[in-house]
C-alpha cells in the first residue's frame, strides 16, 4: 500500500504543459512525438512514403548515424517554396529522433515569427519547453532566452530541425552563439542558401561540420507517379488520360506542391476539363501555387533585386549570364550582387554553360507580377513578353512611356498573316530599353525608334543593310543573327546598293560618328550573305565580335586594331574567310579566339600570303594576339604536321581546344605553352598517345561520342605534375595505360614472366573468355579477359567456381582472416580470390551482370587498412547463358595480386580481408574467399623477377609508395581511381560500411582533383526534391 501511495502522490504532483493559444492538433502531435521518443519508438509505421526519395533519405540517415562524437553537425536543406524541404526533414526526423537524448522539430519558423509581435520569443519558449523538463521561464527577452537555450544545447546530445528559417536573427536566437554538445545534429530548411553559412554558430571557435543539400525537383517519372496518386488514386494514369497527364507533368516541371495541388483539383474531372485547365495555366498561374512561390520574392530586401528578377523572368531565361549582366548594368540595374541574391533565394540558378536557369513556375510567378500591373491593358505594363500581346500593342500603336521591355518573335505567330509593321509603332515608347523584334519586317522611317535602347535583337532582319536612322547611341548589344545583310561597315553612309559598294549602312545622319559608340557586343552570326565587316574605328567600346557561321564572309577589315577593348572574337565556320587582319596581333586585351571549322575544301585561311589551315600554323599563330587566353581550332582537319615546333608566342594561353582533328598524338608544340591549364582533345579518334603535357595542365579532356575511344593506348604525365582533372577516361576500357593510375592489358598478350612473378599459373583457359565490362559512368565494352593494374594491385575476372591450388587459405562467405606464418623465404605479396554467384531471381528483373564489390584488407597488427574500389564497376557474361538447366547461376572469380613492401606485411601479422559493396544487389552472393601468400623462389634468384616488376613498382601511388593523397582522416587508404579526379576531399558515403559516412580525405589539395564542376558550392550535393504521396 505504501508504494501505491508514493506512486499516486508522484503522479499527482506532475504538471502538464499549457496549450495556451496554440492549436490543439499541433500540441497533440508534439505530445505523441515526445512519448514515442521517450519509449524509443519511431513513427515510421504511420508515415506516408516519399516519392522518389530513397537516395536522399539514405544520405541524411547515414549522416545522422555516422557515429561522430567529437563535433556537432549542421545540414541545410535548400530549395524554393513547395519543393519538399519540410517533407524531407519531417520524414527523417520521425525516423531518427528517438536515437538522441533530446529531439525537437520546429515548423514554419519564418511565418510564425512574422505573424505575431513576439513570434520569435514564443518560438524560443516553445523550443526551451520541449528541450527541458523545467517549467517555463519568466523571461521576456530574446537575447536572454538565447543564453538559456545555449546552456541546454551545450549539455545534451540533441537532434533539432529548424524549419523555414528566414533570417540570421531567427537562426541565432534558436541556436545561439556557442558550441553544441558533441554528436548533436541540426537540420535547417530554408529558401535562402546564404543564411546558414553566415550564422553565428559557424563562426564560433569550435564550429560544427557543415553540409548542404539543394533540392531541385522530381524526375519526370516520379512527377507522373505523384500526379496519378493524387488525381487517380493509383500509380498510373487512367485510360485516356495519358496525354493530358504528361502535359500537366511537363508544366509542373517536377515541383511537388504544384503536382499535388493540380492533381487534387482535377480528381474525377473528364479529359476535356483537364485540357481546359492546362490551357488556362498557360495564360494564368494557379493562385495557390503562385502565392507559395511569391514568398521568396517578397523576402528580397532591395527593389533592385526585384526589378532584376522581373527582367530575367520576362526576357533573359536561357541567356548567357555575362551578356545579361552587361545589358542590365546599362539599364542601371546592379546585377553582380543581385544575381547572387536571387541564387541564394532559389529564384535563379546558373547552368554549366553559364546560362541563366529559372524554374518554369518561378518564371510564371515573375511574369504574373508584371501582368498584375495592368491585367486587362498590356500597354500599361512595364514589360511585354507575350508575342500576341506585343503584336497587338504595336499594331494599335498603344505603347506608352511606361514600357521598358518588349519582345516579339513572328515565328511564334505562324497563324498571323501580318508580317510588316510600321516603325513608328514604337514612337511613344520613350523609356524602352530592351527590344526584341525577331523576324519582323518594319517599314517607313526608323527615326521613331526609342533613343534609350540598350539591347536590340533583330534576328532575321530582311533588309540587306541597316538604316542609320535607328538611334543606336546608347546601344550596348546589337544582335542581327540570321539576317540578310550583305555588309557591315560603319564608315560609310552612302545608300548605294551593296552589290556596287558593299557598304552595309544606308541613310544619312550627321551623328553617324556617335552611332554604336557604346556598343560592346556585335552578333552577326549565321548571316550567310555577309561578305565583309569593317568600320571598327567607330566601335571603340566593342568587347565581343561574333561572326559564327557567316559562311559567305570573305574579309575582316584591318580597322579592327582600333577596338582596344576587344576580348572575344568568334570566326568559327566562316568557310570562305580569305583573310585575317594582320593588325589582329596588335590587340592587347583579346582573351578568346574561336576558329572552329574554318578549313574547308573551298578555301583556306591566308595569313601573309600563306595558307595556314591546315598545312602550316606557324605564321598564323604568330599573328594571333599574344594576350590570348583561349584558342579553339576544333574541326579544322589538322594533322600533327600542321603545327609549328614552338608556340611560345602564345605564352599567355590557358585553354586550347583541338577537338575533332586527325592528330595521332598531342602536338609537340603544346609543351611550349607554359601557362596552359585546359587541353581538349575530344573526338580525336586517331590519337594513340598523349605524353608529357605541360606541368601547368589542370584539365585534360578526351571524350568521344561512341561507347569508347579504341585508339588511345597511353597517357603519360611528368612525375612533377600536380593532380589534374581527366575527363573522358571512363571511355577507356581496353588495352590502354594512364601511367601512374591504371593499366589494362589483354590476358592473351600479357607477359608470361610477369604472370610467373605473380604466381598466377594454370590460367591459360581464361584467355579466350569474353565479357562485357562497365565503368561506373555506364560505359561498356565487349572484350576478352583483361589484366588490370592500379595502386600496386593486379587483377582479373574469369568464369569459374574452383579455387586454384595456390590459393591455400580458404573461407566460405565474404570474409577471411589469416596470420602471416614464418618462412625462410621473403614475402613479397599475396593473391586474393573471391568467387561470386548470380541467383535465379535476377533475370526476371532484366539484370545480367555482376556488380564488382569492394575489398577491405586490414593488417590488424600494424593498424593499416586499404579499401580497394576496382576500375571496372560491373561485369556481364558474354557468349553463354547466365544460368544452367537447373537454374544454377554461373560464377565469377575475381583474382587480385597485392604487392607489399617488407614493412607492410611481416611474420605474425594478423590480416583480415572482407568483400562488400553498398550497391551490391541481393542477386549476387559471395560463395568463397581465399588467400595465397607469394614468396621469392627457393633458389633466391629474384633479380629477374624484380626487373620484371620494376616498372610497376616505379609508380608513385601504390601500396608501399606514396598513398598520402588517398588516406582518410580516420586512417584508412581509399584505393579508388575516381579519387584522381575528385572535386572535393569528401568521401560522400560511397565506401559504407567500410568507412564511416562523413569521413574525409586528409589532403586538402584534393580540391584540385576536379572531374566536373557540378555546382559553385563545394559542399553542395544536388539531389531531387521530396514530397509526401500515398495511396489512400
Amino acid at each position: 500500500m505504501e508504494s501505491w501511495k508514493m506512486a499516486l502522490t508522484e503522479v499527482a504532483n506532475l504538471k502538464g504543459r499549457d496549450v495556451k493559444d496554440r492549436k490543439e492538433t499541433e500540441f497533440i502531435k508534439e505530445v505523441v512525438a515526445d512519448i514515442n521518443r521517450r519509449l524509443h519508438l519511431p513513427l515510421s509505421n504511420t508515415m506516408l512514403p516519399l516519392i522518389g526519395m530513397c537516395y536522399e533519405i539514405d544520405f541524411i540517415s547515414s549522416w545522422l548515424n555516422d557515429g561522430s562524437c567529437h563535433t556537432a553537425d549542421i545540414l541545410t536543406i535548400v530549395g524554393m517554396s513547395g519543393i519538399g524541404k519540410t517533407s524531407l526533414a519531417r520524414y527523417v526526423f520521425e525516423l531518427h529522433s528517438s536515437k538522441f537524448d533530446k529531439s525537437n522539430f520546429i515548423e514554419g519558423i519564418n511565418a510564425k515569427t512574422n505573424e505575431r509581435f513576439n513570434g520569435l520569443l514564443d518560438l524560443q519558449k516553445q523550443f526551451h519547453a520541449n528541450m527541458s523538463k523545467k517549467f517555463e521561464l519568466h523571461v521576456n527577452d530574446v537575447v536572454k532566452y538565447t543564453s538559456k537555450i545555449e546552456y541546454l544545447l551545450a549539455r545534451k546530445r540533441v537532434f533539432i530541425v529548424l524549419d523555414d528559417i528566414g533570417s540570421f536573427k531567427q537562426l541565432d536566437a534558436l541556436l545561439g552563439y556557442k558550441c553544441l554538445y558533441p554528436g548533436s545534429k541540426v537540420i535547417i530548411t530554408t529558401k535562402d542558401a546564404s543564411l546558414t553559412k553566415g550564422c553565428a554558430l559557424l563562426k564560433s571557435q569550435v564550429h560544427p561540420n557543415y553540409k548542404e543539400i539543394l533540392l531541385n525537383g522530381l524526375y519526370e517519372y516520379e512527377s507522373l507517379q505523384l500526379l496519378c496518386i493524387h488525381a487517380f488514386n493509383s500509380q498510373n494514369p487512367k485510360e485516356g488520360y495519358e496525354e493530358v497527364s504528361e502535359k500537366l507533368v511537363k508544366y509542373c516541371d517536377g515541383h511537388p506542391l504544384a503536382i499535388q495541388t493540380l492533381g487534387r483539383s482535377l480528381q474525377n474531372k473528364d479529359v476535356a476539363h483537364w485540357e481546359d485547365c492546362i490551357n488556362v495555366l498557360k495564360k494564368e498561374s494557379n493562385s495557390h501555387i503562385n502565392a507559395t512561390l511569391r514568398v521568396s520574392f517578397d523576402a528580397l530586401t532591395y527593389e533592385n533585386d526585384k526589378e532584376l528578377f522581373k527582367h530575367i523572368a520576362c526576357f533573359f531565361v536561357g541567356m548567357n549570364r555575362d551578356v545579361t549582366e552587361l545589358i542590365l548594368n546599362a539599364c542601371d540595374i546592379n546585377t553582380r550582387s543581385g544575381i547572387t541574391n536571387l541564387i541564394d533565394r532559389c529564384l535563379l540558378s546558373i547552368g554549366r554553360n553559364n546560362e541563366l536557369i529559372m524554374h518554369q513556375l518561378v518564371q510564371e510567378m515573375g511574369r504574373d507580377l508584371v501582368r498584375q500591373e495592368s491585367p486587362e491593358k498590356p500597354w500599361k505594363r512595364s514589360r511585354l513578353w507575350c508575342h500576341e500581346e506585343s503584336l497587338k500593342v504595336l499594331k494599335r500603336k498603344k505603347g506608352k512611356g511606361n514600357l521598358i521591355g518588349l519582345s516579339l518573335d513572328m515565328r511564334m505567330l505562324e497563324k498571323k498573316k501580318i508580317r510588316e509593321l510600321e516603325a513608328n509603332s514604337l514612337s511613344k515608347m520613350d523609356n524602352l530599353m530592351l527590344l526584341q523584334l525577331n523576324y519582323v519586317h518594319l517599314n517607313k522611317c526608323f527615326k521613331s525608334f526609342p533613343e534609350e535602347l540598350r539591347w536590340l535583337s533583330m534576328h532575321g532582319f530582311p533588309l540587306k543593310s541597316i538604316h542609320l536612322d535607328i538611334p543606336m547611341e546608347n546601344l550596348v548589344v546589337l544582335d542581327m543573327s540570321y539576317s540578310n545583310i550583305e555588309s557591315f561597315d560603319m564608315s560609310y553612309t552612302n545608300p548605294q546598293p551593296p552589290s556596287k559598294r558593299q557598304k552595309g549602312l544606308i541613310g544619312s545622319s550627321s551623328k553617324h560618328k556617335r552611332l554604336l559608340g557604346s556598343l560592346k557586343i556585335l552578333d552577326l552570326s549565321f548571316c550567310d550573305q555577309l561578305h565583309n565587316v569593317g568600320g571598327f574605328f567607330l566601335l571603340l567600346a566593342l568587347e565581343r565580335l561574333i561572326l559564327r557561321n557567316c559562311t559567305g564572309l570573305i574579309e575582316v577589315c584591318e580597322s579592327i586594331m582600333q577596338c582596344d577593348e576587344l576580348i572575344h572574337i568568334d570566326l568559327s565556320y566562316c568557310y570562305k574567310l580569305k583573310k585575317l587582319p594582320k593588325s589582329l596581333a596588335n590587340l592587347k586585351k583579346v582573351k578568346t579566339v574561336l576558329l572552329d571549322g574554318c578549313n574547308s575544301c573551298e578555301s583556306q585561311i591566308v595569313m601573309r600570303n600563306t595558307k595556314v589551315i591546315p598545312n602550316d600554323l606557324k605564321f598564323f599563330m604568330i599573328s594571333l594576339p599574344s594576350s590570348m587566353r583561349i584558342l579553339s581550332l576544333t574541326n579544322n582537319k589538322l594533322s600533327n604536321e600542321s603545327f609549328p615546333m614552338d608556340l611560345s608566342c602564345l605564352a599567355m594561353l590557358e585553354e586550347l581546344c583541338l577537338a575533332n582533328n586527325p592528330i595521332v598524338s598531342m602536338p609537340n608544340c603544346v609543351r611550349t605553352l607554359p601557362r596552359l591549364e585546359k587541353l581538349y582533345m575530344d573526338e580525336c579518334y586517331n590519337v594513340i598517345s598523349i605524353e608529357h603535357p605541360p606541368c601547368s595542365l589542370r584539365e585534360l579532356s578526351i571524350y568521344s561520342k561512341g561507347e569508347y575511344n579504341p585508339s588511345i593506348r597511353k597517357i603519360k604525365f611528368d612525375p612533377k605534375m600536380a593532380p589534374l582533372s581527366l575527363r573522358g577516361i571512363y571511355q577507356l576500357l581496353s588495352s590502354f595505360e594512364i601511367e601512374g593510375m591504371v593499366k589494362i592489358q589483354g590476358m592473351a598478350s600479357f607477359e608470361e614472366k610477369v604472370l610467373h612473378s605473380l604466381s598466377w599459373t594454370n590460367l591459360e583457359f581464361t584467355k579466350e573468355m569474353a565479357f562485357k565490362t562497365f565503368t561506373n559512368r555506364g560505359r561498356s565494352i565487349r572484350c576478352q579477359t583483361q589484366v588490370y593494374y592500379e595502386f600496386g594491385i593486379f587483377s582479373m575476372f574469369y568464369m569459374s567456381k574452383e579455387m586454384p591450388k595456390w590459393i591455400n587459405c580458404r573461407s566460405k562467405g565474404p570474409t577471411i582472416s589469416i596470420t602471416i606464418p614464418s618462412s625462410p623465404k621473403k614475402l613479397r605479396g599475396l593473391n586474393f580470390l573471391c568467387i561470386m554467384k548470380k541467383v535465379p531471381s535476377l533475370p526476371l528483373l532484366g539484370w545480367h551482370d555482376i556488380a564488382i564489390p569492394m575489398i577491405k584488407m586490414s593488417n590488424i597488427t600494424k593498424n593499416h587498412t586499404w579499401v580497394y574500389n576496382h576500375y571496372v564497376h560491373r561485369v556481364e557474361f558474354d557468349g553463354k547463358n547466365h544460368y544452367n538447366e537447373d537454374g544454377e547461376g554461373f560464377c565469377l572469380s575475381w583474382l587480385s595480386h597485392w604487392m607489399f613492401e617488407p614493412n607492410e606485411m611481416k611474420v605474425g601479422d594478423h590480416v583480415t580481408t572482407t568483400v562488400t559493396n553498398n550497391y551490391f544487389s541481393p542477386g549476387h552472393i559471395i560463395l568463397e574467399c581465399g588467400i595465397g601468400l607469394v614468396y621469392d623462389d627457393d633458389d633466391g634468384n629474384t633479380r629477374e623477377e624484380e626487373d620484371v616488376l620494376s616498372y610497376y613498382k616505379s609508380w608513385n601511388h601504390i601500396i608501399g609508395g606514396d598513398l598520402s593523397p588517398f588516406q582518410t582522416t580516420t586512417g584508412e587508404y581509399i584505393l579508388d581511381h575516381n579519387h584522381f579526379c575528385r572535386f572535393s576531399n569528401e568521401t560522400f558515403g560511397s565506401y559504407h560500411p567500410f568507412i564511416s559516412d562523413g569521413t574525409k580525405f586528409k589532403g586538402s589539395d584534393m580540391q584540385s582533383h576536379l572531374l566536373e564542376t557540378y555546382n559553385k558550392y563545394n559542399n553542395h550535393i544536388k539531389v531531387k526534391s521530396a514530397c509526401y504521396g500515398a495511396l489512400p
